[in-house]
């Protein structure tokens, strides 16, 4: 490994880079983007039986408190058919039941047929135990048999309207009625479809020669009937370490084989029995755990492994059990027109690519390239928006209707105006979105800091008092001279640069990059960049600054907020974030070329620095020397502009800070000697991956949480998704030492559950 791959490797590569399953996209109260149509269940993310039957209920209430819901006034037509009689479909119904809302349940198989394949004596985990689901069905039983026996006498005694043996492949829209199909049956009609299939798509497959053969399952009925069997589990979450240890238990000898390096989806109560019943040699009675392997020929009598450890490995066996999960049953939501997390169809490849040539002429035109010079400002709009506003008063430079007037000719104006209106009105969003003390807190310090610091401030106050004679004489002068100089423009002098208190080096370079050296902004950003930044980050990880304070975490969190799940995940994507790298080391080379070329103005450096940082330089007669490959164009504009903002709605709202930001890059390194964690509660985590799927910058949390290991992958940004969203309040922000010992959890509340249970 060289020396790049071993700073990759200690950067970014060291952590895990889990994957995120494809699943259809649900709002959070159950809707989709068919209207009438809501997913419930473990569909809409989170595979718990007591959420399963909190969303059923809960779907039911929001649609009859729907002032647009009007029940069906048709025989033939319902209020509302449920797909799916499992434990959410049921609950869906009992409430449609207590609504007196026109109801049926079509159910391919019979009512909860998830439960009934469990293995017998199967445990279930009543997560969360605080948690008091909506509706009227109840679950007070911790093991498979009376589980079914509740669940069932609550449905009869009901007397729900279940039609079994039929399964509705997909749902169309006639008009403004919403029909299920059912193939070769009538299509059944109504106002309102839940869907509460669950995850009854096709078992996944292992891939490998042999996997047809009659010894391979992908269920556990009865452990009793493998006694004294060599028995194969395949998998590495909890249905995986639940047959393993019930077919131990039951007298079989037990090889489980996972390709990971250890056990950490599972329950950690099922990792504890797995490892008391861990052996190294076969056993009967025993488990032997195998990591790192997976199957890679089945045979007869016999299974040849793979393993990464050790080669290939070849055991006696008569069973083959496959439980590595389902595929969600993705082509029936395709077919009803349900976007799929990370699919893309024509429509959406059309909208993002009109949008990205919108970011294209946007960002073309704010930087003062082809489109700015095409599209003046007067040309706009029908009037000349700076003459209209200093007819409101004397117009003035002295005034604020003066000062406007000039500034409202540049297009940073409309633009960073237009900035702080997203941050705000997507902040409030963001706010009822979310509805912790930390959100509410964290997003208006982002409102703030954008609008004060990086528009009024440069655009209004400064100009004003510059105009007034502030910086005229004395000390104000002193002041203006050293941070805003004389330039040719505007407002006379250069305020643009006040931006540079807030935006550091090297995600700001233009306060260094100057033909002589400013001194002030080079002090000032120095001990930003290696002093005040490094200091926060020591205590409150990188997030301290891109989640506070950059006005790029800015718009993240606020406008990118909704759209987080779509941030790719996986190892190609952690290795992407390298490219950051890539760009600062520019930026560090760019600086020792200006250092170079103030000490020796005529050297190279010195005469084709500003060809290298903004493409153009002027010759001794005064012609201009063009030159399309530079830094502003390609990583102010191009990268943080154009794909930083243009892929806002399709790949999340940090793809900027996440993979090209150069201050970013610099941070990591900062926050690998950071004490900020993510602290997980590891037996309240149910690896539902809620927290992974949520992170805009791909790092795989559930990975930390389900072995209880503090997350410190410098990527995070202190959004408090992760936290926010866990469903059983597992994490919290907080500090630990050398020794990874905790030092103190945060005191402003960012966990609901956490919030909830603090208050009982």
């Amino acid at each position: 490994m060289g020396a790049f791959g071993a700073i990759t490797k200690w950067l970014h590569t060291m952590y895990p880079m889990g994957m995120v399953e494809r699943l259809p996209v649900v709002n959070e109260d159950g809707s989709t983007s068919v209207p009438g149509v809501y997913i419930v269940g473990d569909l809409s993310g989170i595979p718990l039986l007591k959420f399963s039957q909190h969303t059923g209920a809960r779907v039911v209430e929001t649609l009859s408190n729907n002032p647009r819901f009007r029940k069906s006034e048709s025989d033939d037509t319902y209020d509302v058919v449920i797909l799916g009689a499992g434990v959410s479909g049921i609950s869906a119904a009992m409430e449609c039941e207590r609504k007196k809302l026109k109801y049926v349940i079509l159910e391919a198989s019979e009512p909860f047929s998830t439960i009934v394949n469990f293995p017998r004596e199967k445990p279930i985990y009543l997560y969360p135990t605080e948690m008091e689901p909506a509706g009227s069905l109840k679950v007070t039983a911790g093991v498979k048999e009376p589980l079914l026996d509740e669940l069932r006498h609550q449905a009869n005694e009901a007397g729900l309207n279940i039609r079994k043996g039929v399964r509705a492949t997909h749902i169309e829209r006639k008009g403004d009625t919403l029909h299920a199909i059912v193939p070769k049956g009538d299509d059944v009609r109504a106002k309102a479809v839940i869907v509460a299939i669950g995850r009854s798509g096709n078992f996944r497959k292992m891939g490998v020669p042999g996997e047809e053969k009659n010894k391979v399952y992908n269920r556990l009925h009865d452990p009793a009937d493998y006694k004294d069997q060599k028995v194969l589990v395949v998998g590495g979450g909890d249905s995986a370490a639940e047959a393993s240890i019930a077919l131990a238990q039951k007298g079989a000898e037990v090889t489980l084989a996972y390709r990971g390096a250890e056990l950490t989806r599972p329950k950690p109560e099922n990792v504890e029995k797995v490892q008391a019943l861990a052996v190294d040699e076969p056993a009967f009675g025993r488990i032997r755990l195998l990591l790192n392997t997976q199957p890679k020929e089945i045979g007869d009598a016999q299974v040849v492994l793979a393993s990464k450890d050790a080669g290939d490995l070849t055991i006696e066996n008569a069973h083959v059990f496959s439980l590595i999960g389902r595929e969600a049953p993705l082509d029936f939501f395709r077919k009803t027109g349900i976007p799929i997390h990370g699919e893309w169809n024509p429509k959406r490849i059309l909208t993002f690519s009109a949008f990205l040539v919108f970011c294209v002429w946007l960002y073309n035109w704010k930087g003062g390239g082809y489109f700015g010079e095409l599209f003046a400002l007067k040309g706009w709009f029908p009037f000349n928006v700076p003459d209209v506003l200093a007819s409101f008063g004397s117009g003035g430079p002295g005034t604020l209707m003066g000062t406007l007037k000039i500034s409202m000719a540049s297009p940073s104006f409309y633009y960073t105006l237009a900035y702080c209106l997203c941050v705000g009105i997507f902040g409030i969003r963001r706010i009822r979105r979310r509805k912790t003390p930390y959100v509410m807190v964290q997003t208006l310090v982002l409102f703030l800091v954008q609008t004060i610091p990086l528009f009024l401030l440069p655009e209004i106050i400064l100009p004003l008092l510059g105009h007034n004679g502030v910086f005229d004489t004395g000390l104000g002068q002193t002041i203006a001279n050293n941070l805003f100089p004389e330039a040719g423009y505007g407002h006379g002098r250069e305020y643009w640069r006040a931006v540079g208190f807030i935006l550091a080096w090297p995600l700001f370079l233009y306060n260094f990059f100057t033909a002589e050296p400013m001194m002030w902004w080079l002090v000032i950003g120095s001990i930003q960049t290696f002093v005040i930044i490094p200091g926060l980050i020591y205590f409150y990880g990188k997030g301290a600054y891109c989640g506070w304070i950059c006005s790029c975490g800015a718009l993240a969190e606020t406008m990118g907020d909704a759209h987080r799940t779509k941030m790719p995940h996986g190892p190609f994507w952690s290795k992407l974030n390298m490219a950051g790298q890539v760009i600062l080391w520019v930026a560090v080379a760019l600086m020792v070329l200006r250092v170079v070329g103030w000490i020796a103005p005529e050297s190279f450096a010195g005469k084709w620095f500003d060809l290298l940082l903004s493409g153009k330089h002027y010759a001794a007669d005064g012609s201009v020397i063009s030159n399309p490959i530079n830094y502003k164009w390609i990583v102010d504009v191009s990268l943080a502009g154009v794909i930083g903002v243009g892929f806002y709605f399709w790949f999340s709202g940090r793809v900027w800070c996440r993979f090209f930001c150069p201050l970013a890059a610099l941070m990591h390194f900062y926050a690998k000697f950071s004490r900020f964690r993510i602290l997980p509660e590891k037996k309240k985590c149910i690896s539902c991956n809620v927290c992974t799927s949520v992170c805009h910058q791909g790092i795989d949390i559930m990975n930390f949480a389900n072995k209880g290991i503090p997350m410190e992958d410098p990527e995070c940004v202190r959004c408090s998704a992760c936290v926010q969203m866990c469903p059983t309040g597992v994490l919290q922000f907080g500090q630990v030492d050398k020794g990874g010992e905790v030092i103190k959890y945060d005191s402003l509340p960012a966990s609901p559950v956490l919030m909830a249970e603090k208050q009982k």
